[in-house]
C-alpha cells in the first residue's frame, strides 16, 4: 500500500472513536495486550510519564516533552487527537513519524491485525510504542485517548502519572458523576509511582487518596507547591512558595495557567534523576511551539481580522475560553461554530456569548452534530445566526463580514479546528 491507502485503511476500515463515537470504544485492555505481545512489548523498553484528564491533558503532555527536548533528551510524544495529519499524534523531539514508517507498519503486521480486530486508537498506539523503541528514545510522553483504567496506553512503563483534572466529559463511558470519572483515571496510578493531581476538587480528592494509599504511590497536588501569577503576558512561576523565575510563555490562554502549574509540578518530581534544572524547565515552555510543534490551543492565525481558535469542546474548557473571550476588546464577535454529537449541548451553549454573530456548521465525520440541530438548539436560547453548507463556506462568511477591529473566533469542536486549520495551509 502506499500512503494513501494506508490512512484509508486507519480511518475507514477501523473503528475510530474520534469519528464513530461509541461502536469505536472497547472496554477492556484485550486487544491492547494482543498487539503488544505481537510487537514484544515496546513500551517495556523506555520510561514513560503517563497523562490523564478531562482537559488539559494535551496541553501538559506538550510542555513536559517541551522541557526533556529542551535537556536533551530523545522525547516520544503521543497524543490525540490530530488536527491536520495524522503523525502528529506520534512525535519525536517534535517531529512527526515518517509516512514510509507507518505504510512499513501497517503493510508488516495487517495480516495479524485482522485476527486481532484492533480500533483505530489501539493500532495507532501500537504503531507509536513500536516507533518509539525503533527510534530509541530516553523518555515518552504518553496522553490518554479517553479514560485510564481501561485506556490502551495503560500498558505503558511509567516513572511519573499525571491527572490533569476531572470533569463531566465522557459520561456514556466513564461514569455520570465526578467521582465515577475520577475513578476511571486514578486506573493510571501505578504501584510505587509518584502522582500528580493537578486541580484541587474537594469532592474527587478522597478517591485519588485512597488510590494512591492502595498503591503505596506518593501523591501530591499542583497548587501545594506550585503558584502561577500572571503579570500582563509574563508569569510569576513560585515553586515552594519562592519566585524562582519569569515566563514568557508563548501561548496567551489564560486557562493555561492550570496547565502550567501541573506540568511544572510533573517536572520538579523527577528533577532529581532527571537533568531537568529550573532554567531548562523555563527556556523548554517558552520554546513549546518550536519544540512540540503545539497548535490549536488559542491560536491567532491571522490579524487582520483578528482570528483565534481553540479546541476547547466541553463545559469545563469553555468556561475559561469563554470568560477570556469576552474579556478581549472589538466592535462585533464572529463565532463559527460546531459541535460533536455526544457533547451536553445545553450546559455548552449557555456559556456561549449572546451578543455574537453566529456561523452554525459541522464538521466532515460521523460523529459531528448535525448543524440544523444545533442552530435550533441556539435559536432557542437566543442565539442569533445562519447554518452553513460546510466549515469552509462558515469562516468565509465570516471574514467577508467582518470589519476592522472585529474578532472571528473558531470553536466548539476539535474538527472545527482542524478543518479550518486545514484550510488556512493551504
Amino acid at each position: 500500500m502506499n500512503y494513501s491507502q494506508t490512512l484509508d485503511f486507519l480511518f475507514s476500515q477501523l473503528p475510530m472513536f474520534q469519528r464513530q463515537g461509541a461502536a469505536a470504544y472497547k472496554a477492556n485492555l484485550n486487544n491492547t495486550i494482543a498487539l503488544c505481545t505481537m510487537l514484544k512489548n515496546p513500551q517495556n523498553d523506555f520510561p514513560s510519564i503517563h497523562i490523564a484528564g478531562t482537559n488539559g491533558k494535551g496541553s501538559t503532555a506538550n510542555m513536559i516533552a517541551s522541557v526533556f527536548q529542551e535537556a536533551g533528551y530523545k522525547t516520544g510524544l503521543y497524543t490525540s487527537p490530530h488536527l491536520i495529519d495524522f503523525r502528529e499524534r506520534i512525535r519525536v523531539n517534535g517531529e512527526m513519524i515518517p509516512k514510509a514508517n507507518v505504510v512499513d507498519f501497517i503493510d508488516d503486521y495487517r495480516e495479524k491485525f485482522i485476527d486481532i480486530e484492533p480500533s483505530f486508537f489501539e493500532l495507532t498506539f501500537a504503531m507509536a510504542i513500536d516507533y518509539f523503541r525503533n527510534e530509541n528514545i530516553d523518555i515518552a510522553i504518553m496522553e490518554t485517548g479517553m479514560g485510564g483504567r481501561l485506556d490502551s496506553t495503560n500498558v505503558v512503563n511509567s516513572i511519573l502519572s499525571v491527572i490533569t483534572n476531572i470533569g463531566l466529559d465522557h459520561t456514556q463511558f466513564l461514569g455520570s458523576t465526578l467521582k465515577e470519572i475520577a475513578a476511571e483515571k486514578a486506573g493510571i496510578i501505578k504501584e510505587s509511582i509518584n502522582v500528580v493531581i493537578g486541580e484541587y476538587q474537594n469532592e474527587i480528592a478522597d478517591i485519588f487518596r485512597d488510590f494512591a494509599l492502595k498503591r503505596n504511590a506518593n501523591i501530591q497536588w499542583a497548587n501545594e507547591r506550585i503558584e502561577v501569577l500572571q503579570n500582563n503576558d509574563i508569569h510569576i512561576v513560585k515553586i515552594d512558595n519562592k519566585v524562582t523565575f519569569e515566563l514568557d510563555f508563548p501561548i496567551k490562554a489564560n486557562y493555561q495557567i492550570n496547565n502550567l502549574r501541573t506540568a511544572i509540578a510533573s517536572l520538579i518530581c523527577l528533577q532529581q534523576e532527571w537533568k531537568i534544572d529550573n532554567k531548562i524547565i523555563k527556556s523548554g515552555l517558552e520554546n513549546i511551539l518550536y519544540n512540540t510543534k503545539f497548535a490549536g490551543r488559542w491560536q491567532q492565525i491571522s490579524d487582520n481580522p483578528n482570528v483565534i481558535v481553540d479546541t476547547g469542546h466541553n463545559v469545563e474548557g469553555l468556561t475559561y475560553t469563554m470568560k477570556q473571550l469576552t474579556d478581549l476588546e472589538f466592535n462585533t464577535l464572529h463565532f463559527v461554530l460546531g459541535m460533536v454529537n455526544d457533547k451536553d449541548i445545553d450546559r455548552v451553549l449557555k456559556l456561549l456569548p449572546s451578543t455574537a454573530n453566529y456561523y452554525f456548521c459541522q464538521a466532515k465525520i460521523p460523529r459531528a452534530m448535525d448543524k440544523d440541530y444545533l442552530f435550533n438548539k441556539a435559536k432557542n436560547i437566543g442565539l442569533k445566526g445562519k447554518v452553513y453548507d460546510s466549515v469552509k463556506e462558515a469562516y468565509k462568511t465570516a471574514r467577508q463580514n467582518s470589519k476592522n477591529n472585529d474578532l472571528i473566533f473558531i470553536g466548539g469542536s476539535t474538527f472545527i479546528v482542524a478543518e479550518v486549520l486545514e484550510l488556512v495551509s493551504l
